[in-house]
């Protein structure tokens, strides 16, 4: 029996610029980014979405990961060959990273650049604090994946981490808040609470980067 894609997730390479992704020792599959603000909690959630502690580095400071982090989603069948299904691939954060100018337009640049023009892209897992969705940067890195030339077939998943830091009635209004601006973008987009500490939400994060892949 095929050991489950996501508990077999392995690191396969990091990249720095976006000059060097084609050249990265990658398979030709779909890859589905993570990205978020700075400590919203994407680490934690590929960790949780995997079943693993540490497979993606979760840094106390803000702004810490600086390059493309790509994890191979694998099967094995019974001899253990491997195939590779696809990439997580976890994104610099953006936001309150306290950085100079330089590194700020650098960052922007890689992690604008691989949202805009990644062919392999088939989703992004957009991480948001539930407790406080949709500020300015959000916005601007849903910018850009709406000027993406494919945008009506780019499917987001919005992830609203931390849920477990709200109450019923907050819960529902975050989910709304979010809803609401979702209609105005030309790209699919479905939401849902999570709570990387309590595992929370993990299995319907799982099934929709599976419907991401299958794409």
């Amino acid at each position: 029996m095929p050991i489950h894609r996501f508990d077999a997730a392995r690191f396969a390479t990091s990249v720095a610029d976006l000059s060097e992704l084609n050249a990265a020792p990658l398979a030709m599959v779909p890859e589905v980014a993570f990205v978020g603000r700075s400590n919203a909690g994407k680490s934690s959630t590929i960790n949780a979405l995997t079943g693993r502690r540490r497979l993606a580095f979760s840094a106390k400071t803000p702004g810490r990961t600086q390059l493309l982090n790509f994890f191979a989603l694998v099967s094995r069948d019974a001899a253990g060959r491997e195939t590779t299904l696809g990439y997580l691939v976890d994104l610099p954060g953006y936001g309150f990273a306290k950085v100079d100018a330089d590194t700020r337009a650098r960052w922007d640049r890689l992690v604008g650049g691989y949202l805009q023009t990644r062919r392999m892209l088939r989703g992004v897992v957009l991480v948001m604090d539930a407790r406080h969705p949709l500020k300015p940067a959000d916005e601007e890195l849903l910018g850009w994946l709406a000027a993406r030339a494919d945008a009506h077939t780019l499917r987001v998943h919005v992830l609203l981490n931390k849920a477990d830091q709200l109450r019923g009635d907050e819960r529902r209004a975050a989910v709304a808040r979010v809803e609401r601006r979702a209609a105005d973008l030309p790209m699919p987009v479905s939401v849902q609470l999570f709570s990387a500490l309590k595992r929370e939400g993990v299995e319907e994060l799982r099934a929709a980067i599976d419907e991401m892949l299958a794409r």
